[in-house]
């Protein structure tokens, strides 16, 4: 029933939306020029990411932009929440600070980091990567970020990295220019914010200043904190309470001919000490105990961009970055029983000290990646055309360490170092401004050092090369395809790590034949968009796309033999795998009313044991439907969840066994939200916010989540901004 249900809402909304575009195109080819046309939909948003700039829906690509007006009225306490309203993407993991990690299309589980990699995580460019058994990947406050980009797909592995199996998400932090208003040379901006549901407050201050004609400089700190979470059902979810302090650091310096050349340096910081946390923190595993935990993420960046307006042969942008993610772990109340001592034989990577569960062990994790990234665009322009050549490198090396007391060995989470090499081009060519052919490739290139002494070094090399277009048929219609071949290099935890005989199980061994994921991908879709459909001024778009992947050799955690079975890897091949679905993104805006929709729906299959694959989250509908109340400054509305029936993939507790097989239910939430922010008078410059999230309190869980769905939550945000 709840199958019928969802397919019938989004053959509803995509009907109506569908009939909006077509009803310009079939009146028209060409859009009326009487009317300035002032609203401006998800789909007609700058996409800065792809390549050129252009907006979303003349990229031919699955490509979301979430701005800053999404994340004020989302009121997110965590960046996962950003993304509940994009096609494709499910945070999986829980609703835990150090639980949240991405998965795309499918790509991505619940057990190491859920991304592994295959979602390329970026701020400001900076590669963001952690991966650490049953923990997040991505530890960061919503509150330091302006917009976020989601390019869907493996297309996006040319500008930035081999192995964007599921695709690339770009964090972009504050700019002072953000907030500084014309005839003013600063402001200081406060807020405050409140969730009934664990009691959480959020404290926020930023200064921006414009020191001079050509340089200004942000300064932001944030306090948020919460209780448990409490459950719709009533309990409280174990882990979920947290404390963290996050900041942002970034001056902007312009000069050179006209102040084009631009010199921005930025640092970020995120903390958080937390007690008696879960050690799993993807789903509710009690048996692994409690550990306490002090996470720290830093970011710094500095960029050089000269786009040389007056040279077609010079749009340079050179960025030196670097990040540090360490994860303390201490005082692990162990859960399992008495430590177990290895069983069987002992293999050269065990030391006989080493005890199979001493992965649970006083413990430091840590990430730390530099990165030096080169890109030039040569434009070429000419009557009827516009040619864009982008070029350049990308080099980084990381370090994975864990440290502990006494150097007790951690052959379960090895560490290393890992150099790369990228070298890319992409072309972009567009004709009468109604054909966009983009052709791209990319090889990386990468050297692997273990710090365990007799393991071998291991070197690699994967390309992927592309090709898209996008044919305008009339300014109403288009059409878009894309062909990609992407290949994904093994991880350092991939290719090293081991584990010891445990539980009547036989002992991993480090997985040194491992092959290079590889996937084949076609994409294809189309784009309605019109104008003046119901009153002057009105606005409405939507975009349809379609993809299949045959995935080869996709790496996978091997099941180990009972004893006394011979070791196998720790990780293996699986031999073929497809993943395909449909994704559809519209919008409508207008002097009064606006709305939304996002529907995707992922199917994937192991082909060798003929099998759906445990990455695949349930099928999705979310529509949003509001007003606009612009003579009290007022927007308010409703915001609609559908989730069609799906198959448990992620484990949890259930009357005490842990289940990860059957069906997942159908459920539905309903979210409501209001803002007011007056543009004049006394009141100008405060903000005030209010949402109920999860209005019905809908008891279910998703199948990539081991926890069960959150309680109905009031929210509520206050903000100040003061200009001098």
């Amino acid at each position: 029933m709840g199958l019928v249900k969802s397919s019938a809402a989004v053959l509803m909304c995509g009907v109506a939306l569908s009939a909006i575009g077509l009803q310009g195109a079939a009146g028209q080819s060409t859009k009326p020029t009487s009317v300035n046309t002032t609203n401006i939909t998800l789909l007609e948003r700058l996409v800065i990411g792809a390549g050129a700039p252009k907006v979303a829906i003349n990229t031919p690509q699955a490509v979301t932009v979430i701005n800053q007006a999404d994340i004020d009225q989302v009121q997110a306490s965590t960046t996962g929440e950003l993304f509940e309203s994009v096609p494709g993407v499910t945070m999986v993991g829980s609703e835990r600070q150090f639980g949240e990690a991405f998965n795309i299309r499918g790509i991505g589980t619940t057990e190491n980091s859920s991304d592994g990699s295959r979602v390329i995580v970026n701020i400001d460019g900076t590669p963001k990567f952690n991966e650490q058994y049953r923990m997040g990947s991505f530890f960061s406050d919503p509150e330091l970020y302006k917009q976020v980009e989601v390019l869907r797909g493996p297309a996006s592995s040319t500008l930035y990295g081999a192995g964007a199996l599921g695709g690339v998400i770009n964090f972009t932090t504050k700019d002072a220019s953000d907030f500084i208003q014309d005839g003013y040379s600063g402001a200081a901006r406060l807020k405050t914010s409140f969730s009934s549901n664990g009691l959480q407050t959020l404290t926020s201050a930023l200064v921006a200043q414009q020191v001079t004609d050509s340089f200004e400089v942000l300064a932001t700190a944030n306090w948020r904190r919460s209780e448990n979470l409490d459950l719709a059902k009533g309990a409280e979810l174990a882990g979920s309470g947290f404390d963290t302090l996050s900041g942002l650091v970034k001056g902007t310096y312009h000069f050179g001919d006209d102040n084009e050349q631009t010199l921005r340096a930025s640092y970020q910081r995120w903390y958080s000490d937390a007690k008696d946390q879960p050690y799993a923190q993807t789903s509710t595993q009690a048996a692994f105990g409690v550990t306490d935990r002090t996470v720290v993420d830093q970011t710094a960046v500095l960029t050089w961009e000269n786009p040389a307006t007056d040279n077609p042969w010079v749009d340079l942008k050179v960025s030196l970055s670097y990040s540090d993610t360490t994860n303390e772990q201490t005082n692990h109340r162990y859960a399992l029983g008495a430590p177990r001592t290895v069983v069987g034989p002992v293999l050269p990577a065990f030391p006989q000290n080493v005890t199979a569960d001493s992965i649970l062990l006083d413990t430091t994790y840590g990430y730390k990646t530099w990165q030096l990234k080169a890109d030039n665009t040569v434009e070429w322009i000419g009557d009827d055309f516009e040619n864009y050549f982008t070029f350049g490198f990308q080099g980084s090396t990381l370090e994975r360490t864990a440290t502990r007391p006494g150097g007790t060995p951690l052959p379960a989470h090895p560490q290393g170092t890992e150099d790369k090499l990228g070298i890319f081009a992409q072309n972009e060519y567009i004709w009468d401004e109604k054909l966009t052919l983009i052709a791209g490739a990319r090889a990386d290139f990468h050297w692997v050092e273990p710090t365990t002494t007799g393991l071998p070094n291991i070197d690699g090399a994967a390309v992927s090369p592309k090709l898209a277009a996008l044919y305008e048929i009339n300014d109403n219609v288009g059409v878009f395809g894309s062909i990609a071949h992407t290949e994904r290099l093994p991880t350092i935890d991939e290719l090293y790590s081991v584990a010891a005989p445990a539980r009547g199980a036989t002992a991993k061994v480090a997985s040194l034949d491992l092959r290079k994921e590889q996937a084949n991908t076609i994409e294809g879709g189309f784009t309605l968009s019109n104008d003046d459909i119901f009153q002057p001024g009105d606005t409405a778009s939507i975009k349809t796309t379609a993809f299949y992947s045959d995935l080869t050799d996709l790496i996978a955690s091997n099941t180990a033999p009972r004893l006394p079975a011979a070791p196998v890897p720790y990780y293996g091949n699986i031999g073929k795998a497809r993943i395909y679905g449909l994704e559809v993104e519209g919008a409508y805006d207008s002097e009064v009313f606006f709305a939304s929709l996002a529907y995707s729906i992922t199917v994937g299959d192991n082909l060798v044991t003929n099998t759906p694959l445990t990455t695949v989250p349930q099928s999705r509908l979310v529509a949003t439907l509001g007003a606009h109340q612009s003579e009290w400054d007022l927007d308010y509305g409703a915001r609609v969840t559908l989730a069609q029936v799906g198959r448990y993939v992620a484990p949890a507790i259930q009357q005490g066994q842990v289940v990860a097989d059957g069906e997942a239910d159908a459920f539905a939430t309903v979210d409501l939200f209001a803002s007011w922010k007056p543009k004049h008078g006394q009141f100008k410059g405060l903000e005030l916010t209010g949402g109920i999230d999860n209005l019905f309190d809908a008891d279910y869980r998703e199948n990539l989540s081991g926890d069960r769905s959150i309680g109905r939550t009031f929210k509520v945000t206050l903000a100040k901004q003061f200009d001098y």
